[in-house]
Order: structure tokens, then sequence, then C-alpha cells
């Protein structure tokens, strides 16, 4: 993320109305909906996620056991839980 100076950006009428409320911190401003993209998405993360997990249902269901499958995956039995009762 990187930060932009708000006179650089904004009109002077608003600078002074937003230091009513806060003057010298930083804060963020969230885009749109419309503009919002889900965590990971365009670094492909999400997806590799969505697929390690799809295999570890699948390897569950197969009768692999949640402790053989945090071991090969480096997960808690925990996290492989939430994982396979997840639908």
């Amino acid at each position: 993320m990187t930060y932009v100076k708000a006179t650089s950006v904004l009109p002077e009428d608003l600078i002074k109305e937003i230091q009513k409320y806060i003057q010298g911190e930083t804060i963020y401003i969230p885009k749109l909906d419309n503009n919002y993209k889900q965590w990971g998405t365009l670094s492909g993360e999400r997806q590799r996620i969505d697929d390690r997990n799809y295999s570890i249902k699948q390897a569950y269901k197969s009768g692999i056991s949640m402790n053989q499958l945090a071991e090969e995956f480096f997960l808690s039995v925990e996290t492989i839980k939430k994982i396979i009762y997840t639908k």
C-alpha cells in the first residue's frame, strides 16, 4: 500500500473538514465495492489455497487420516478439521 499526501489529491476545504475529526494521523479510505478484489485474486494465491483445500478434502474422503494430512501439508490438525468440515 502506498501513501498519498492529502494536499496533493483533496481540495483544501475537504482537508479542513477532515481535520475537525483527525489530524496528523494515517487513515485508510476503502475502495468502492465495485472496485474491490478479494484477497489473493491478483496474485493467484486464493486459487492455490482453494486447490490445496480441495486436495485435502479429497484425500480425507479416500481414507487418509487428519494427522497424516496435517504432516503432509504442514498444517495443524485443527486447521485440517476446519478445511474438511467447511462447505
